[in-house]
């Protein structure tokens, strides 16, 4: 790691960097727990593959902006490090999948050159925050939503507050009532709104994906810009605290809404004020870059498929705002690309657009300020990378996680299934290619990543056993999803289980079905029309399981065998005292609350005092077998199993203690006073360890 120490200008992120190469090698020496060492790692976007011994690497490009200069870094990072591909994800991120994981503090220092870090791509944390890709050029569009989407997205990258939360927290920004960022999905979804001249944001609380979706709670229909982030700051404070931390299955923001009730959150949150450093944070968009477009001379250039050229443009141009220029929309097969073919399109952006193209939640590319005369220039250059395939965010135009391919959670194939029902669009409902009514998203297990519940048409992996015991790969069909806007979407219905290889029978069956008796109605009114039982009714032929062939237990895109099986994870291979590995990270809160005292700030600082006295307390309680489900639940435990006995003197209740917290405003005085309350109680929490150990 001494090699690129001095290459990083930014202490902050060099200390990061350096913290997950120390790390890594106490992992491997034994002495850090597996499961805290995979929680730190996955805050630093280095995710367990499928595949033993590799990493996925998840690099973090808020709302899907990225530069050419920083697609080259990442581009020349993939070289290096992984195999050349880059994939493209439904929260607008780059994936590069077979790292080395004693490689990737080198990979991460090579990245923040050109500003790109994977500081919470994946763990439990605030995710990358995105937004729709036209931000910016939306013809809809009150205002750009770009500089409020960036402002957030660096507020809260290494923020205290949010490092260790039971699970992942994401956010959405829609740049109008379209809802194109699908807000309603999200824990925290802002819609731009125009009141009065004022620039601000309809508010969506609680939404999320997964085996059990929920449509999120409108938590304001209008909130100035300036209240956005002291409203997160407290909400994620609240999830934090009350948030479920055992059990993953019950750890979303969505399930505690559900527990409390949007009335009980909002009570919550109004204690949390105090504590929120700033009541009113302006953002001052107006100091966002401004778009520079490359001035040029049009390339003359000569069409040799004219018609191939028009149907390009009637289904990939995206229009702008600002006059005389169009976006370019980029389908992207399964969002995967590659490095050779990603320089070139960098350079082309670069020289003859405003150098930054936009990643879409569709797994898709999109090229803004395109001036109308570059359009065949565009498309000659566009089609020698084999980027002119026409279908841009149309029924062709499927999305799908990696599922099997590399995923540990996956079921079955997502993508080879996606490949198959592309081809099925492309070949047998050519007019699909431009209908934009129809969405197709397919998932390779329950946790929606490929977005599958929200869909049109919707698959999920699955497996399907017979009553010979034999199991086969299998696809949940979920029908009637839809976005409906500003905040509105209706979640698919499952409607039937089947067989994988019989997923392109029952794309036929829907879309005849459809073609026959739509009348011109939207899919998704359709779909409401008839409801569950009448797809049921012709669908459920195709879950019979009694007649399978051999071609029935080979997945799309393998050759051998179906075998259900859940990838294996990194594996300590020595026993940990889990007890003392709290505690030393406790030790090392403390520290890092006295660093940001250090650095004037002050609600940083609290933070780390906070959540190490929290940890010292979960590490006794452990000790005891007890549950440490939320930190509400810890804290109140350790009273009742500690102080109320009468084990430990604490002088007054550890709840006292702890939640002086959101009691108090973050001043320079109260941090001062909360971190010696932390180490003094962080001593005697270890005191009393020492002589239990003592007496065992």
């Amino acid at each position: 790691m001494q090699s690129f120490r001095t290459e990083i200008e930014n202490p902050v992120v060099e200390k990061d960097i350096l913290e997950l190469e120390r790390k890594i090698r106490l992992f491997q020496e034994g002495k850090v727990d597996e499961e805290k060492f995979r929680s730190l790692r996955l805050a630093r976007g280095v995710y367990g593959q499928r595949q033993q011994g590799v990493q996925m690497i998840r690099i973090k490009l808020p709302y899907g902006k990225v530069t050419s200069k920083q697609l080259k870094r990442i581009c020349d990072v993939s070289d290096e490090y992984s195999t050349g591909r880059l994939h493209i994800t439904t929260r607008q991120d780059i994936q590069i999948h077979y790292v080395d994981l004693n490689r990737t503090p080198e990979l991460w220092a090579e990245l923040e050159k050109d500003d790109v870090t994977l500081r919470e791509a994946c763990g439990n944390t605030v995710r990358n925050v995105t937004a729709s890709e036209t931000a910016g050029i939306d013809v809809d569009e009150p205002f750009d939503v770009s500089p409020y989407a960036h402002a957030l997205f660096q507020y809260f990258l290494r923020n205290p507050i949010s490092q260790e939360m039971g699970r992942k927290f994401k956010v959405s920004f829609s740049a109008s009532d379209a809802d194109t960022g699908l807000s309603y999905m999200h824990d925290l979804g802002f819609i731009a709104k125009l009141k009065d001249g004022v620039r601000g944001f309809k508010v969506m609380l609680g939404g999320g994906l997964g085996s059990q979706p929920r449509h999120a709670d409108v938590l304001f229909d209008f909130l100035e810009s300036d209240k956005i982030i002291p409203l997160m700051d407290g909400v994620v404070r609240v999830f934090d605290r009350y948030g479920e931390r055992k059990s993953r299955a019950k750890a979303r923001m969505k399930f505690l809404i559900k527990d409390i009730g949007l009335d009980g959150f909002k009570a919550l949150l109004a204690e949390e004020q105090k504590a929120v450093p700033y009541q009113s944070y302006p953002i001052d968009a107006e100091a966002y870059p401004k778009v520079e477009v490359a001035q040029v001379e049009v390339p003359q250039v000569e069409i040799a498929d004219k018609n191939a050229f028009e149907a390009w443009k009637s289904t990939n141009l995206v229009p702008q705002k600002q006059q005389g220029f169009v976006a370019i929309g980029i389908k992207v097969l399964l969002g995967d690309w590659y490095t050779d073919k990603a320089r070139k399109l960098a350079d082309l952006v670069s020289e003859y657009a405003a150098g930054e193209i936009r990643l879409s939640l569709r797994q898709n590319i999109l090229i803004p300020y395109v001036r109308e005369g570059l359009l065949p220039f565009f498309y000659q250059e566009l089609s020698n990378l084999g980027f002119t395939e026409a279908g841009y965010n149309k029924a062709l135009d499927i999305t799908a996680c990696p599922g099997t391919d590399t995923c540990n959670l996956g079921i079955a194939s997502s993508t080879g299934i996606a490949e198959e029902l592309e081809r099925v669009i492309r070949t047998e409902y050519p007019h699909y290619i431009a209908n934009d009514d129809v969405t197709i998203k397919i998932s390779g297990c329950m946790n929606a990543c490929g977005q599958h519940n929200m869909a049109h048409i919707g698959f999920q992996g699955m497996s399907v056993r017979t009553k010979d015991k034999l199991v086969a790969p299998a696809l949940q069909v979920l029908l009637g999803g839809s976005n409906d806007g500003n905040g509105n979407g209706r979640f698919a219905d499952k409607v039937v289980k089947i067989p994988s290889k019989r997923g392109p029978q029952a794309l036929r069956l829907i879309l005849d079905d459809y073609e026959a008796n739509g009348k011109g109605k939207s899919y998704a009114d359709y779909y409401q029309e008839k409801g569950q039982m009448y797809f049921y009714d012709f669908l459920t032929p195709l879950s019979d399981v009694s007649n399978l062939s051999p071609e029935d237990f080979i997945d799309w895109g393998n050759s051998e065998r179906y075998e259900k099986a859940i990838g294996i994870g990194e594996c300590a291979g020595v026993v940990i005292d889990l007890i003392a590995t709290l505690l030393f990270e406790s030790e090392e809160k403390i520290q890092n609350a006295k660093e940001a005292l250090e650095a004037g700030k002050w609600a940083a600082s609290i933070y780390y005092s906070y959540t190490s006295m929290v940890n010292s307390a979960k590490a006794l309680l452990t000790a005891e077998k007890a549950k440490v489900n939320t930190h509400a639940g810890i804290i109140k435990d350790f009273d009742a199993k500690f102080v109320a006995s009468g084990r430990i003197d604490l002088g007054r209740g550890f709840e006292e203690l702890a939640l002086q917290l959101n009691k108090n405003e973050p001043t320079e005085a109260f941090a001062k006073s909360y971190l010696e309350d932390a180490r003094h109680f962080l001593q005697t929490v270890e005191a009393y360890r020492k002589q239990e150990l003592a007496e065992a």
